[in-house]
């Protein structure tokens, strides 16, 4: 059983339009991963302050409490293909133009918060056109992307510190406008246009832009099983926190520059194992286990009380990672529960809820690691994660993981 089930989670490569936006994803990843850490970098170098730091951080991420309520309807108003292409375009050139030296910090801020704008409506495309693309192997699919991902992320993360002082953040920055550009490329040369749903499931069309703007958060509203889902996934706004202050930890314990990307890449490669681990065990059986998962996640943090070393700072974030894995679960239960009418809406109203819920996570990281400290702002953000975690988790209790399972669509 092992084994099939490790041979489903790869037959997702076998539909040629997945590879292509598989690759694109992974392109955009490692290329925003370098202007992440050469704007913390950068920021930091010039103001010496945890808190700017960390808000710099934070700009690639607030953004989507605007553009997800505004723009993430786009994902169903168009055809996919034609949203997804036109957000590259977009965010390839306010990346060149972020790439230009002379560019003073409020400028890069500016247009950062530009091009996270953009990111609502291509995620929101992009999460409704999958479940269409791979059908029965849509979970298989989210796992593939999840581990690959993450993997990116660990390489990204962990290069990251090292090619900016090769290159210097300029260059980085480039670098990160030209996998935009291919991306786009690549959708647009290999993806079917995938129109929009209209009326599927007995829900009616949306025509007005206000009902556009909301109809995602209703949807969300009107089913507890999909509301618990997503207060599961915003659990993220407190683990991120770690990522946020990586540059002001590494300063407090002594670290030099090239363990920051050490330290980034942590989390993520916990979160490669653990969603490995999780496609070995039946749906239903990961599927009960999401809330204790998600307490798990915030757990290991709360030891940064006893301000860890270097070492056991890099465990206890890997341990945060490999519980970090049930998100896979998690959002692809979500996205199969939505009717496909207002898929887009409602991915982009839960991703809007998580990125933001990480952006207001780093910025309160950063104000406390301003007064206290990096470590001891990582601890009070993972011991008020454990608490709503809890919280989650007995909501999840009562809606009947049992019969969530059994009303899935069966596993390739």
């Amino acid at each position: 059983m092992a084994g099939q089930r490790r041979a489903g989670t790869w037959q997702a490569f076998a539909v040629s339009e997945f590879r292509l936006v598989w690759l694109a994803g992974l392109l955009s990843v490692v290329g925003d991963q370098l202007a992440r850490v050469a704007l913390s970098i950068l920021v930091f170098e010039r103001t010496e302050s945890a808190a700017w730091s960390a808000a710099t951080y934070a700009l690639s991420m607030l953004p989507a409490l605007i553009s997800g309520a505004l723009l993430a309807w786009l994902a169903d108003r168009f055809p996919r293909r034609r949203v997804m292409v036109t957000c590259d375009l977009v965010r390839a050139a306010l990346v060149a133009v972020m790439a230009v030296p002379g560019v003073p910090l409020w400028g890069l801020a500016v247009l950062l918060v530009l091009v996270q704008l953009v990111e609502a409506p291509f995620s929101a495309a992009q999460g409704a056109v999958l479940p269409e693309m791979l059908g029965a192997r849509y979970e298989a699919g989210q796992a593939v992307q999840q581990v690959t991902t993450q993997l990116c992320l660990v390489l990204g993360f962990a290069a990251a510190a090292f090619v900016v002082a090769g290159v210097g953040a300029h260059a980085a920055l480039a670098i990160d406008a030209g996998t935009f550009a291919i991306s786009a490329v690549l959708i647009g040369a290999g993806l079917g246009p995938y129109p929009p749903a209209v009326g599927a499931d007995g829900e009616p069309a949306v025509t007005s832009w206000w009902h556009r703007v909301v109809a995602g958060a209703v949807v969300v509203a009107r089913d507890r099983r999909l509301g618990t889902l997503v207060w599961l996934g915003w659990l993220a706004l407190f683990t991120v926190v770690p990522e946020g202050l990586a540059v002001p930890f590494a300063q407090q314990i002594g670290a030099s520059g090239g363990w920051i990307g050490v330290i980034l890449a942590a989390e993520p490669a916990g979160a490669v194992l653990g969603a490995s681990l999780l496609r070995l065990i039946p749906r239903h059986a990961r599927i009960r286990a999401l809330g204790v998962l998600a307490v798990g996640t915030s757990v290991p943090l709360m030891a940064y009380w006893g301000q860890p070393p270097l070492g056991v700072a890099l465990a206890l974030l890997f341990a945060s990672g490999v519980c970090s894995g049930y998100q896979v679960t998690a959002g692809a239960t979500f996205v199969q529960l939505t009717p496909a009418s207002v898929r887009g809406r409602a991915l982009g109203f839960a991703r809007t809820g998580m990125i933001a819920g990480q952006g207001i996570g780093v910025v309160l990281g950063g104000v406390l690691a301003q007064q206290f400290g990096a470590s001891m702002a990582i601890a009070w953000a993972g011991t008020a994660g454990a608490l709503v975690a809890l919280a989650a988790a007995a909501a999840w209790s009562r809606r009947e993981p049992a019969a969530i399972s059994a009303v899935l669509p069966a596993e390739s």
